[in-house]
């Protein structure tokens, strides 16, 4: 309330155009554009086998989630969100993601969501291990975490009304408890979808109204093209379809430009992920509260280990 929010701190310096926007569109659904990018599939498929025979076992949705965050750490604007009209820059870090459970019963089809923290310092290695953890401890059939706990309080038509509109109005005014917006996957940097695993195409998937999510990322199955060679020649090439949603009204044009050219150069030499920044930079000096540190296995370690 007054400006004061647990998952973020309300700008100050900020464009009159963009401060404008939230009262010409009051809802994420009245400020969504699409993009669609296509990366190239066989650089990201050739890395992530030869990361493989290195002991490293890494997705493509790991691959994006790192580009983000790496971006992230160079364009801090894309991190913010708008609530009750107002912009703010996250406190936080996340990326959420749905991910299909084990099930006893073959033919069963059961979600979960999962929301993960991250440090803008994160390299892929870092990211990986995040991710994989996560997905371990929530894909287990009996896993129900505190999203889910909710979703299955709320069977109760009236129930569900009443406890949805108390969130949507303690949200609105920045009052809603901090252990709430923790277990919540709507509040959050950027959501992200991996359609290929259901052999879906990529999807441009709207952004919730509630929470504060102002990115949702959907990867497609692997598309078969032919173009020109530099020999005048047709090559085969093979793209991953990315389909990209954003709420335009958090920051200029121009750096959500900058967001998208610069995740496409760094999938395009997945190497530059595996080093940390040399600078991070923060919404108005604000810096993000942090998971606790994770061991990862980073390429010195693996050149450690190779030498004993």
């Amino acid at each position: 309330m007054f400006g004061r929010r647990a998952d973020g701190r309300l700008l100050k310096k900020v464009d009159p155009i963009i401060t404008l926007t939230p009262y010409l569109m009051p809802m994420r659904c009245d400020a969504q554009v699409f993009l669609s990018y296509q990366l190239d599939y066989e650089k990201l498929a050739r890395y992530i086998v030869k990361q493989g025979a290195e002991g490293n076992k890494f997705t493509f949705m790991e691959l994006i989630i790192a580009a983000f965050i790496r971006c992230i750490s160079e364009l801090p604007d894309a991190n913010r969100f708008i609530a009750n009209k107002r912009l703010y820059a996250r406190t936080q870090l996340a990326v959420s993601f749905a991910l299909l459970k084990d099930t006893a019963v073959e033919g069963a089809i059961e979600e979960n969501t999962v929301k993960c923290l991250f440090d803008p310092r994160d390299t892929i290695f870092d990211v990986a291990q995040r991710v994989s953890t996560a997905i371990a401890e929530n894909r287990r059939e009996e896993a129900d975490n505190s999203a889910l706990k909710l979703a299955k309080l709320l069977n109760n038509p009236i129930l569900a009304n009443t406890i949805v509109f108390l969130a949507r109005f303690l949200d609105r005014y920045g009052i809603m408890p901090k252990y709430i917006m923790d277990a919540s996957p709507f509040h959050t940097s950027m959501f992200i979808t991996n359609m290929a695993s259901i052999g879906m195409p990529a999807v441009h998937h709207h952004i919730y109204n509630f929470g504060t999510t102002s990115l949702f990322f959907s990867i497609g199955s692997v598309q078969r093209t032919v173009s020109i060679g530099p020999d005048g020649q047709p090559v085969r090439k093979r793209l991953l379809p990315i389909g990209i949603t954003a709420d335009e009204r958090i920051c200029a044009g121009a750096t959500y430009a900058k967001l998208v050219g610069r995740m496409v150069e760094l999938l395009n030499n997945p190497e530059l992920l595996e080093t940390p920044p040399e600078t991070v930079h923060f919404d108005e000096g604000i810096e993000y509260s942090l998971p606790k540190p994770k061991k990862s296995r980073s390429r010195k370690n693996q050149e450690q280990s190779a030498s004993v």
